[in-house]
């Protein structure tokens, strides 16, 4: 069997475009996921959650190879974000609440994950690490867009989505939902490439 790459496999939902917004519906799926909140820029909850969501992620697929010759590229970081009792607003850093994810393959267990996390706190002093979950995640019927450029020049292209949305006869609902296709340690920031994607229903949220 030959190294699975979950873009592919699961390509409606690693692929959108920056012309056009696009209908999609994401099935339930396993995540590794952790909550915080904060100014991800300035909060250091945010890169150690990351730090832990990619330590496990890449021990659970050297579990998975070696003990059950399954092979796989670790998909792309994923965020909710939300805020509390208000809409979704770029200005309000400091009030965001989050959800950092990486998606896992139907394999991994909360068992194996377990033995991850022990195996992880072995070699690193991770703090995040405990606080890791492993959750299915059901995206449900949603629109997306590429967004390219910095993180922090989302919005014109989050407002594009929107619009596209209401054009569609739709509604928002749920978290705003990113997938980081770029690693910004190495893409210079105007390439970096982000699917946002918002949840969308027929009736309007009350």
């Amino acid at each position: 069997m030959g190294k699975i790459d979950f873009k592919k496999e699961l390509k409606p939902l690693y692929q959108a475009f920056a012309k056009e917004a696009s209908l999609v519906t994401a099935p339930p799926l396993k995540y590794l996921m952790l909550n915080g909140y904060g100014d991800p820029d300035t909060n250091p909850e945010f890169p150690a959650a990351v730090e832990a969501l990619y330590t496990l992620s890449y021990t659970l697929k050297s579990f998975l190879k070696k003990e059950q010759g399954l092979d796989y590229v670790v998909p792309p970081l994923e965020g909710l974000w939300w805020m509390l009792m208000a809409d979704f607003d770029l200005d309000r850093r400091d009030d965001w609440r989050w959800t950092v994810m990486i998606m896992q393959p139907e394999q991994v267990t909360k068992d194996l994950l377990a033995r991850a996390v022990a195996a992880a706190r072995k070699k690193k002093t991770l703090t995040a690490l405990e606080k890791v979950r492993l959750e299915l995640y059901d995206g449900g019927q949603s629109a997306q867009l590429l967004h390219v450029g910095p993180y922090r020049e989302e919005a014109a292209s989050i407002e594009r989505l929107h619009s596209f949305i209401r054009q569609k006869g739709y509604h928002v609902c749920g978290k705003h939902h990113e997938i980081y296709l770029s690693d910004p340690r190495r893409t210079p920031p105007e390439k970096l490439k982000t699917i946002l994607r918002q949840g969308v229903t027929l009736e309007a949220m009350k």
